[in-house]
């Protein structure tokens, strides 16, 4: 592949940046239960994505992106964090009123605002609702949001501006493109940073008639309405960086985009008509499927543009994030992220790390170089519907010569399961019990009240 990153090529480029550059500004744009399969730059045909395609292609486009966990919310904690969820017990989805990111965590967001960055969030939190766990309590300058997992796209109910709640409301998508807008114009004087978490294309499935007329095309409702919400996303994100361009911010400004979690496609969660192919599984599995993400990193001028195919996951960018900000990460922060900054510059080669893991409940994985060891939800392979149905007996596949997951080795290479099970449970050893919801479902349903009724709207310019 000509694209593929150059030891030499990015040697020749320089280094990613100079010791004396000034604080670049960092973005960071999370989607939301998104299909592998559902952006230009991985094939999509039936939804146009061309800003976030030319994202890609101003960049690093990662072949083996991952997260930590096939669900919204210890993704999401793990990322700001900087820590796999598992050593403080954000396993799964929180369950119950008290329960969120643990206070006793340090986020992103408090980190760089302590560097001197104005810091802001703006769309989905999902990392608890007490006060204590509000984002204004966890780095986070300025919110524009909920506080929940998952919200109606066109209901005021449940959202936020700081503390108070809005008086009205348009259409969720091109609210949170606005309101990122706003802050780089606030911001553009000094260095920032924005989180932009989408809670496209999640559930409930609410498009605006103008966005789903130009699917005439798209037969079945539920990925007709599916297209017209990421192209809402796409044209939010044009938007965003459309400001960057104005504002003269474009080479200032590392922007990364991925996914929180891969699409949900089996019954059992709350489906959207996402795709994942050709990855095999869903959100709520370990397999390829629940994991692997669309992941981009880009910036112009300091990041050559490329392909990186060596396994990333989004532990990563914490790390990636301080030392662009000239962050020295402390060894009591315990981070186990990796700064990619050097792999993307030709300074150091061969792969951020020796193994990535994963637990969810019974559900675990582990990937070593080109094989995975995986017990996952066994409804992947039922697909009958039901939770908690139990877990597959332990798998071993090449991703490298079998990206579905269809092929298992364990029986053939029984010696390559005892090893990776041995190094998976040594990793497990740092882990602790989850603090709720052992077992527990998908939890990231609607905020009370803020389902309602999809209205009639036009999109927003």
């Amino acid at each position: 592949m000509k694209n593929i990153i150059s030891t030499a090529l990015l040697l020749a480029a320089g280094p990613v940046f100079a010791a004396s550059a000034p604080k670049p500004n960092l973005l960071l744009i999370v989607g939301d239960d998104m299909g592998y399969a559902d952006v230009g730059f991985h094939g999509c045909k039936d939804i146009p994505t061309p800003n976030l395609d030319a994202l890609a292609a101003s960049g690093v486009r990662f072949t083996n992106g991952y997260v930590s966990g096939p669900y919204c919310s210890p993704t999401r904690a793990g990322l700001l964090t900087g820590r796999y969820q598992q050593r403080f017990g954000h396993e799964f989805n929180p369950a119950g009123a008290v329960a969120g990111l643990p206070t006793t965590e340090t986020t992103l967001a408090d980190r760089l605002k302590a560097a001197g960055y104005a810091t802001g969030l703006v769309g989905k939190w999902h990392l608890g609702s007490t006060d204590a766990m509000h984002p204004q309590k966890r780095g986070f300058d300025e919110f524009f949001g909920f506080l929940g997992g998952a919200h109606s796209y066109f209901s005021k109910s449940g959202m936020l501006r700081g503390t108070q709640p809005l008086t009205e409301m348009d259409y969720t998508t091109d609210a949170f493109g606005r309101e990122a807008v706003a802050f780089i114009e606030r911001h553009k004087a000094a260095p920032w940073f924005l989180y932009l978490a989408f809670n496209a294309v999640h559930t409930p499935m609410d498009a605006t008639d103008d966005r789903l007329a130009k699917f005439p095309h798209i037969a079945d409702q539920q990925r007709r309405t599916y297209d017209a919400m990421m192209l809402a996303m796409d044209e939010a994100i044009g938007r965003v960086r459309q400001k960057l361009a104005a504002a003269g911010l474009e080479r200032d400004t590392l922007v990364v985009f991925l996914s929180d979690n891969g699409g949900p496609t089996m019954k059992g969660v709350t489906i959207n008509g996402s795709r994942n192919d050709p990855l095999r599984g869903s959100k709520r599995t370990t397999l390829e499927g629940g994991i692997r993400v669309p992941f981009i990193v880009s910036w112009p001028g300091h990041v050559k543009p490329g392909v990186f195919e060596q396994p990333a996951i989004q532990l990563d960018l914490h790390a990636t994030a301080l030392a662009a900000a000239g962050v020295a990460a402390q060894p009591e922060w315990k981070l186990e992220g990796v700064n990619l900054l050097p792999f993307l510059s030709g300074e150091q080669t061969g792969a951020p790390h020796a193994a990535l893991y994963w637990r969810l409940g019974e559900q675990m994985a582990l990937r070593a170089g080109d094989f995975k060891l995986v017990r996952y939800d066994i409804n992947a392979d039922t697909n009958t519907g039901g939770r908690n149905q139990g877990v597959t007996a332990t798998k071993l596949y090449n991703l490298r010569t079998d990206v579905g997951e269809t092929k298992d080795l364990s029986v053939a290479l029984p010696e390559k399961v005892r090893e990776l099970q041995s190094q998976w449970d040594q990793w497990n050893t740092a882990n602790v019990k989850p603090l709720w919801g052992a077992g527990a479902g998908d939890n990231d349903g609607p905020e009370p009240g803020a389902a309602g009724k999809r209205k009639k709207q036009k999109a927003n310019p």
